[in-house]
């Protein structure tokens, strides 16, 4: 998503060496509503389907999209949004 890069303090973890990315958090000044719209749009595209809040699935994976930290008013938007993409098989 534009506005949003990978968390240099969090590493990307793999599967196995050369695997797949199985977590990867990316962070940014982007509102969480923007993030979530973001991807409620773009992750259906590429084949996923959303099954529950923040939670898709795709031929055998589920995909889930965790934020980190609190809620923030629009006043308090100092911090980035981060937010954690998990891969698992289901």
């Amino acid at each position: 998503m534009p506005g949003l890069r990978a968390a240099e303090a969090e590493p990307l973890v793999f599967d196995k060496p050369g695997g797949r990315i199985v977590q990867a958090v990316l962070s940014g000044a982007v509102p969480r509503n923007a993030v979530l719209a973001f991807y409620d749009q773009t992750l259906p595209q590429l084949g996923w389907r959303r099954t529950a809040e923040r939670v898709f699935v795709r031929e055998g994976e589920e995909l889930r999209l965790e934020f980190t930290g609190t809620v923030k008013s629009a006043a308090a938007r100092a911090e980035p949004t981060t937010i954690r993409f998990t891969l698992n098989p289901r």
